[in-house]
């Protein structure tokens, strides 16, 4: 009988210290799910534009000549800067 309350007191802060550790880590996973949770149901903003007016403006862009011949160097047919 003696035996086994050294046994019971031996394992009992070994017990516990696991039933933290388990804790510890359920609240941890419950708050991981909890943010994913919040970040995927909640309705964010993002910016939109407009699909016609971003390439009628890159297009004339192209059209209008190249950066690198404005700035007066050397370019070749494509408007890309030629190496001499």
């Amino acid at each position: 009988m003696n035996d086994i309350s050294d046994l019971i007191k031996e394992a009992k802060p070994m017990y516990f210290s696991r039933k933290r550790r388990r804790k510890a880590i359920k609240a941890g996973l419950a708050t991981i799910v909890c943010l994913l949770a919040f970040t995927w149901f909640n309705p964010y903003s993002y910016n939109s534009y407009n699909e016609y007016d971003y390439w009628t403006s890159e297009i004339a862009y192209i059209e209008n000549g190249s950066v690198v011949s404005d700035m007066g160097l050397p370019v070749d047919e494509y408007g890309l800067l030629m190496v001499v």
